[in-house]
């Protein structure tokens, strides 16, 4: 089963062949805190290819997400995880709180949310 999400909550748990998809911004990170889980990055280019990087996660295990796009968590085992939101500086008076998180920005002019 897979479950789509535009904004993931905090904490997730996902049962063994359950899959999470989900928006993250640049610099957000997971934290395992337990399982082993498998995630793929957003796409990347890589000269003229697009590419995707797995990584297995065991319990525990911390995953940077230098890049913002949509992820997806496969649990190998019984999973509970943590996403967590990447560290912005205080946005000028100007900014909303959208335009300090771009992918959430996007996807909701694309879902009209």
């Amino acid at each position: 089963m897979i479950t789509t999400l535009s904004q993931a909550p905090d904490s997730i748990v996902l049962e063994p062949g359950q899959s999470l998809r989900t928006a993250v911004d640049a610099g957000a990170w997971l934290q395992l805190a337990e399982g082993r889980a498998r995630v793929v990055s957003p796409p990347g280019w890589f000269g003229e290819t697009v590419f995707m990087a797995e990584t297995l996660l065991d319990e525990g295990d911390v995953h940077p997400l230098p890049h913002g796009g949509w992820i997806e968590v496969l649990a190998l085992t019984p999973v509970h995880l943590r996403l967590h939101a990447a560290m912005v500086a205080a946005p000028s008076k100007a900014a909303t709180r959208t335009e300090a998180r771009p992918v959430m920005r996007f996807v909701r002019l694309l879902t009209g949310w």
